[in-house]
């Protein structure tokens, strides 16, 4: 039995069903509750759970099946002045929740409105690319445990915008092929297959629907999109400029919308409706609509 197959919520006793940090367990984890805080990053082009700072699971799988929760109700900025170094996590020196405007608790802040900003112009960053860049955030549960932790998920823009290829859809693209349905489809509906594009160079997500959700799963999805955890700000991405992933620490604040505006979020920067064949889950057998389970490392 792998450690996260023996702390899921179907092995929990009676007594430790609604257990929050001990003193104890307060004590061992540095004195604080950040070892409550999870998320799955993917670093290196694999789906990697981290926990309290420290990668605990990871699958070799090239796709992992989740429900989207909760979304940030717009696409975020976020910049980093210093250059990048993988021994060091920092705060960023700037950074926006609505790609509008800097956030009010910024020093000094690189601009007045992200649209000016000289770290939005093209050339600014590595390349032709911008030195301020954008990340779109989701709260997530696993499909094989929706019961379990919600798990905070921070993507880069190559994993947000883009066009889609085929049924290769980034998550706008995505969103608003399940927005063109008739009646449209919520994300927290349904469980969402998140698949590496094999062919980038950095790790980059395409996203397809694999299954509605059935009567009994989906009042448990709609409140797990109303626990603290789904409501917390992710944490603050140290994004490694342009080819590598984000590593994370503290957040500045951020809060996630509610779960019935997901799609709204989602396809926020994207306008209009598109001519779209019905809604069709990719097919799957009786063991993958379960998901995949990770698996220690």
């Amino acid at each position: 039995m792998s450690n996260i197959t023996l702390f899921s919520s179907s092995n929990v006793p009676a007594f430790a069903r609604n257990n929050e940090l001990s003193d104890t367990a307060k004590a061992l984890t540095g004195g604080g509750s950040g070892a409550s805080t999870k998320r799955i990053s993917i670093k290196g082009g694999v789906f990697r759970l981290v926990a309290g700072g420290k990668e605990v699971a990871s699958i070799e799988d090239r796709h992992l099946d989740v429900v989207i929760v909760r979304a940030a109700p717009k696409v975020s900025r976020i910049f980093y002045g210093g250059a990048y170094d993988a021994e060091k996590i920092v705060r960023p020196d700037c950074w926006s929740n609505d790609g509008e405007k800097p956030d009010a608790s910024i020093e000094a802040p690189q601009n007045k409105t992200c649209m000016g900003c000289p770290q939005n112009e093209a050339g600014s960053g590595n390349g032709n690319s911008r030195a301020c860049r954008f990340q779109q955030r989701l709260a997530v549960v696993l499909a094989d445990n929706m019961e379990g932790d919600v798990l905070q998920l921070t993507l880069p823009a190559t994993s947000v915008f883009g066009k889609e290829e085929g049924d290769k859809r980034p998550l706008q693209a995505y969103a608003r092929f399940l927005a063109a349905q008739n009646p449209p489809v919520n994300p927290e509906q349904i469980v969402t297959r998140m698949k590496f594009d094999t062919k980038a160079e950095s790790p980059k997500l395409f996203f397809a629907p694999v299954r509605w959700l059935t009567d009994d799963e989906y009042p448990t999805v709609v409140d797990q999109g109303n626990t603290e955890n789904a409501r917390r700000p992710p944490a603050t991405c140290r994004v490694p400029r342009a080819t590598r992933t984000p590593r994370c620490r503290s957040s500045p604040p951020m809060m996630l919308s509610r779960a019935r505006s997901t799609r709204r979020a989602m396809t926020r920067c994207g306008s209009g409706s598109v001519s779209l064949p019905r809604f069709s889950p990719v097919a799957t057998n009786s063991s993958q609509r379960a998901g995949r389970r990770m698996t220690s490392v």
